[in-house]
């Protein structure tokens, strides 16, 4: 097989892998947009009002499951480290929210 081929195939190989990802993730999970965006509907609650969440001790983003459950503990818990520049969007370099 020559080169030219091997860097086709390599080439597609990766454009569909690419593709595959933006695509899965995007469409497994609903986007909800944070820090005032305005195309998120006012209806639409960012987290249900009647959480099971409750302060156990935890402070950091790596040790919460979800974007809902952070804000609770940043807004209710005491000495929390999930804000670092203190502008009410915890955990905002975590990927997995």
């Amino acid at each position: 097989m020559s080169l030219k081929k091997i860097l086709l195939l390599a080439l597609i190989g990766f454009g569909a892998w690419n593709y595959y990802t933006n695509n899965v993730n995007s469409a497994s999970s609903p986007t909800i947009r944070w820090s005032g965006e305005t195309d998120v509907p006012k209806e639409a609650p960012i987290y249900s009002s009647q959480t099971s969440f409750s302060c156990d001790g935890r402070q950091h983003c790596s040790q919460m499951t979800s974007r809902a459950e952070a804000e609770f503990f940043t807004r209710n818990c005491p000495n929390t480290k999930m804000d670092g520049d203190r502008d009410g969007i915890p955990c905002e370099n975590d990927s997995r929210f």
